[in-house]
C-alpha cells in the first residue's frame, strides 16, 4: 500500500437479521439492490456496473455468513485494493452492526466515507430498516 492510502473502518447499525443482511452483501441480486446498478457473477468474479462504467472484483474470502471480502482486479492486487463487509452483534446492546473496511487515498477520505454512508442508507432503505 502506498503512503497516501489509508484503511477505513466504518460501523453501521442495521435493523435486520444476519442472514438477510449477509445475502445483500454476498450475492449478485443482493448487491444490485444497493451497491451497484447491476451485478454479474462469473465464477467468483463479480462485475459491478454503474452509469456506464464497470469494475470487477473477486469474492476473495467468505466466512460463515459473517464476512465477505472483495478484491479489485483493476488494481493489480496491490495491498489495499480490497473492501470487506463484516457482520457483528454488539455485546452490550445486542444490535446488529455492519463493519465496512475499505482503503482510500488520504485526500479522498471524506468523499469515500460519504459515499459509503450514502450506499448504506440505500441498503437500509431496501431492508426497511432506516
Amino acid at each position: 500500500m502506498n503512503d497516501s492510502m489509508v484503511r477505513i473502518d466504518l460501523e453501521y447499525i442495521i435493523k435486520t437479521t444476519p442472514n438477510v443482511l449477509f445475502t445483500r452483501l454476498s450475492t449478485a441480486n443482493g448487491l444490485s439492490e444497493w451497491f451497484a446498478e447491476e451485478v454479474e457473477v462469473i465464477g467468483n468474479t463479480f462485475i459491478f456496473k454503474w452509469e456506464g462504467s464497470e469494475q470487477s472484483a473477486i469474492q476473495s474470502d467468505i466466512t460463515d455468513s459473517t464476512s465477505v471480502k472483495y478484491t479489485w482486479l483493476e488494481d493489480d492486487n496491490t495491498e489495499g485494493s480490497w473492501f470487506e463487509f463484516t457482520i457483528i452483534i454488539e455485546e452490550l446492546t445486542g444490535d446488529l452492526a455492519l463493519i465496512v473496511t475499505d482503503h482510500t487515498e488520504v485526500d479522498d477520505l471524506e468523499d469515500t466515507t460519504e459515499l459509503w454512508n450514502q450506499q448504506i442508507e440505500t441498503l437500509k432503505l431496501r431492508l426497511g430498516s432506516s
